[in-house]
C-alpha cells in the first residue's frame, strides 16, 4: 500500500453525491441474517475491505453468503443460532476489529465447536480483553497472546450463562458482542455502559424479532432475554455518515463549495458532528427525511460558513462521533480560536493512534497541534502549505489528509492513500467528481 495521490489547494466542490452504505450496518446484517431462520435481503450494503472480512469468515462457519457484487442485493440464507459449523480454516478478519469483536461474542456460545480467529498486524495489536473478559463472566472460554488481549483468539465454545455486565468504555463493538453472546445463553443477559454508544445492533435485533429491552432514560442498559427465534427482514443500508462527514466538513471549510449528500443515516447515536457542526456555526440543512427498517435517514446539504467558531469534543458525545474526530481536527485548524478534544483516549488503539498520528502529519502542512494523553488542543485560522503527508495505512486519516490538502497553498502528496479503500472504496472517485 504505497501508493501515492496529489491533491492541489485552491478550488472548491461542487455537486451531489452519495457515499457508501453504513460499515457498522453492513457488518451487522451479514451477521443477523446468518443467524436468522429464512431468508434476507440485504441493498446497500458497503463493499469494503472490513464488510467483505465479515462475509469471508461467515462462508468459512458455513453460511452461504453469495459472492457480493458491489451496488447489487443479495439474499442470506439462515437457519438459526446453531447454523454454524466447525471451521477447517482460522478465520481471518484481517483489518476489522468490528469482525473480531462480533464474532467473539457470536462464536463464544457454540458449545463444542472450537475457533481461532487472527487478523493483520495492525488488528493484532488492538484490545480484545474489553471482549475477552466480560465474556468469560458469562462463561465463555476464549484465550490469546496477553491473557487473552490480543490476536490470535481461540474460542472453545462453551454454555453461557445470562448475567449482568457493565461495560468499561461506551462501545458498539463490546456492547454488540456481548448482545450476540447473549442469544444463546441461559438467561436474560443485561449490559450497561457508561455512556451510550451506537444501538445499531440493538434496532436490527429488534426488527429481526429479539426479545430486547432498552432501560433508563439514557438508554444505558439493555437487556437481551433468548428463546425468541429471529426471523429473516429486508434490511436497505443508508449511506454512512462518518463517511459523508469529510464532504460535510470539506463543504464547510473549503471557499465557495455546495455539496449535498444523499440518503446518510441520521442514527442520534451516530449524529454528534452535526452538535459540533452547529456549535462551530455550520451552514447546512437536513431534507428528504424518512425512517427505513428504523433507522432515520435524510439528505444533507452543506454550504460554506465564513468564521467558523473554534469547539471542545468531550465526555458523552465521544461514542457518538469517535470516527469523525479526524476530520473534524482538520476543521478545528480553519476555526476562529482554540479547539480541544478531551476523553479521546479510545483513539489511540484504533487502526493506528490516531491523536499521534493525526497532529504528526497536520504539522506538516503548518497546523498548530499541541497533543494531550486523551487528546489535542488545536490553534485555529491556520495557514496551510503543500506537504508531503502519510496516512500511516489509517482509511480514516487518509481521507482527512485529502480534505486538510485542499486548503493548502500547492499541490501536496499523500502516501499511502488507498487506505480509504477499508471504509470507502470511492473516495477519490468522488473527490475528483467533486472538485471538476
Amino acid at each position: 500500500m504505497n501508493n501515492i495521490r496529489t491533491v492541489t489547494g485552491g478550488g472548491n466542490l461542487k455537486g451531489k453525491i452519495k457515499v457508501p452504505g453504513d460499515k457498522s450496518i453492513s457488518h451487522r446484517a451479514l451477521i443477523i441474517a446468518s443467524i436468522a431462520e429464512g431468508e434476507t435481503l440485504i441493498e446497500g450494503f458497503l463493499h469494503s475491505e472490513d464488510p467483505l472480512s465479515t462475509a469471508d469468515c461467515l462462508r468459512k462457519l458455513g453460511i452461504n453468503i453469495p459472492h457480493i457484487k458491489e451496488d447489487q442485493p443479495f439474499k442470506i440464507s439462515g437457519s438459526g443460532l446453531d447454523s454454524f459449523k466447525e471451521p477447517k480454516e482460522i478465520l481471518n478478519c484481517g483489518n476489522s476489529g468490528t469482525t473480531m469483536r462480533l464474532l467473539m461474542g457470536l462464536l463464544a456460545g457454540q458449545e463444542g465447536k472450537n475457533f481461532i480467529l487472527i487478523g493483520d498486524d495492525s488488528l493484532n495489536d488492538r484490545p480484545m480483553g474489553r471482549v475477552s473478559k466480560p465474556l468469560s463472566l458469562m462463561g465463555g472460554r476464549i484465550s490469546g497472546r496477553e491473557n487473552g488481549s490480543k490476536a490470535p483468539i481461540s474460542i472453545e465454545g462453551n454454555k453461557l450463562k445470562g448475567c449482568v455486565i457493565g461495560t468499561p468504555v461506551a462501545s458498539a463493538q463490546v456492547k454488540s458482542a456481548l448482545l450476540l453472546a447473549g442469544l444463546k445463553a441461559s438467561g436474560s443477559t443485561s449490559v450497561i455502559e457508561p455512556a451510550s454508544s451506537r444501538d445499531h445492533t440493538e434496532r436490527m435485533l429488534k426488527a429481526f424479532g429479539a426479545d430486547i429491552e432498552i432501560r433508563g432514560e439514557l438508554g444505558r442498559n439493555i437487556v437481551i432475554t433468548p428463546g425468541k427465534p429471529l426471523i429473516g427482514q429486508k434490511i436497505l443500508i443508508p449511506g454512512d455518515i462518518s463517511s459523508a462527514a469529510f464532504w460535510m466538513i470539506a463543504a464547510s471549510i473549503v471557499p465557495n463549495s455546495e455539496v449535498l449528500i444523499k440518503n446518510i443515516g441520521l442514527n442520534p447515536t451516530r449524529t454528534g458532528i452535526l452538535n459540533v457542526m452547529d456549535a462551530m456555526g455550520c451552514n447546512y440543512e437536513i431534507v428528504e427525511k424518512s425512517i427505513i427498517a428504523g433507522e432515520p435517514i435524510g439528505s444533507i446539504n452543506v454550504k460554506t460558513a465564513n468564521n467558523l467558531r473554534a469547539f471542545t469534543i468531550e465526555g458523552d458525545i465521544l461514542p457518538t462521533l469517535i470516527d469523525e474526530i479526524p476530520i473534524l481536527t482538520v476543521a478545528a485548524c480553519f476555526c476562529k480560536g482554540v479547539s480541544e478534544i478531551k476523553d479521546a483516549k479510545e483513539l489511540r488503539v484504533k487502526e493506528t493512534d490516531r491523536l499521534k498520528v493525526m497532529a504528526r502529519q497536520l504539522r506538516k502542512f503548518g497546523a498548530k497541534i499541541l497533543e494531550k494523553e486523551d487528546g489535542l488542543i488545536i490553534t485555529g485560522e491556520s495557514k496551510f502549505n503543500a506537504a508531503d503527508v502519510d496516512s500511516e495505512t489509517d482509511h480514516r486519516v487518509a481521507m482527512s489528509l485529502a480534505i486538510a490538502s485542499l486548503l493548502a497553498k500547492g499541490s501536496s502528496k499523500i502516501s499511502r492513500a488507498d487506505a480509504s479503500k477499508v471504509s470507502y472504496p470511492t473516495f477519490w472517485d468522488d473527490l475528483a467528481k467533486l472538485t471538476n
